[in-house]
């Protein structure tokens, strides 16, 4: 008995897989075809990566979804952080809930919230058109929970004596904050930021409503691609994108792996 409940653990596990991974597998596969149409497999080419390195309008794409995830990353970091600090230290009710519900609530009403947002701002003060200010804006907003998150959780796995012991041997309080606590918490601060930045460039609903008509990332521009035809540039895209976002999640596991779990 307990061999077969084995045997269907692992094909269920199989089958899970599968279905997560083989689509992925496929679209980096695909990028290689050596023909405009993904509907059968003709040859092996790296044409498609040539071509997309000279295209203009998704380079211009690419560098603004950087410019953005730089941006919005290292505010977001240095806000959450300060957050996942107050909500490890203050047990105020109404804490969690403004720092968390970014996260809860769904992209496509935070998305229509802050466009309303955007534009009522606009028409009070004028100076906040939607364009890659909104958009950083925008992605700061709902990142700042998830470093918080992690911040948090390497604060919890932090021993208190430290900081105590440093204050009975006269550090102020900032001198504490910066000498011990920062250096512990920095593993995960620097995991935050990496997920922080693998969020802002892969966004694709709120950047759809904030973005306006004059800026563009890359997940807007791979949008309107796919909307003419799934061709093997768009697969190649795709399989670039995905990379850096997969690099960036091995890197922030490795950097603070307890604070992504929650543990010690």
């Amino acid at each position: 008995m307990a061999k077969k409940k084995s045997a269907w653990l692992k094909a269920s596990a199989v089958l899970t897989y599968l279905f997560l991974y083989l689509p992925l597998f496929i679209v980096v596969l695909y990028s290689f075809n050596d023909s405009k149409l993904n509907a059968e497999w003709v040859g092996f080419t790296l044409d498609w990566y040539t071509k997309l390195f000279h295209n203009q309008k998704m380079l211009t794409a690419a560098g603004h979804s950087l410019i953005i995830g730089v941006v919005a990353s290292f505010f977001a970091t240095v806000f959450g952080t300060l957050a996942g600090i107050a909500l490890h230290k203050y047990k105020l009710r109404l804490l969690p809930f403004l720092v968390l519900t970014p996260i809860a609530i769904p992209e496509l009403l935070m998305g229509v919230s802050l466009v309303i947002f955007f534009v009522i701002v606009n028409q009070l003060i004028g100076i906040l058109e939607l364009g890659l200010v909104t958009i950083i804006l925008s992605h700061i907003a709902f990142c700042i929970g998830f470093v918080a998150i992690v911040v948090r959780a390497r604060m919890q796995g932090m021993d208190e004596s430290l900081v105590e012991a440093a204050r009975d041997l006269g550090a102020s309080p900032f001198q504490a904050f910066r000498l011990v606590t920062l250096p512990v918490i920095m593993p995960g601060i620097i995991a935050g930021a990496l997920m922080a930045f693998t969020l802002s460039i892969d966004d694709f609903v709120i950047t759809f409503f904030t973005a306006g008509a004059g800026a563009s990332t890359l997940p807007l521009e791979i949008y309107s691609m796919i909307k003419i035809a799934v061709t093997p540039e768009v697969n190649a895209v795709s399989s670039l994108l995905m990379l850096l976002t997969l690099a960036l999640i091995v890197i922030a596991s490795k950097v603070s792996p307890s604070a992504l779990r929650g543990g010690n």
